[in-house]
């Protein structure tokens, strides 16, 4: 399951909240900007895909 982070769905006017909530720090961002995932750290546990408060995670595949 490789993720990505939708730029239409994520506002990018504030810090990531998932950034505290990935367990391994795979979850980055610059500023008030896009986040990232860095798909070499993530383990696939989901939750970011459950506690995104605007749906912006999504699958690539």
């Amino acid at each position: 399951m490789a993720l990505t982070v939708s730029s239409y769905l994520c506002p990018q006017n504030h810090r990531c909240p998932l950034i505290r909530i990935c367990p391994v720090g795979a979850i980055s961002q610059n500023g008030y900007g896009l986040p990232v995932i860095d798909e070499a750290k993530c383990i696939e546990c989901g939750k970011c895909i459950r506690y995104c408060p605007t749906g912006a995670i999504v699958n690539k595949n």
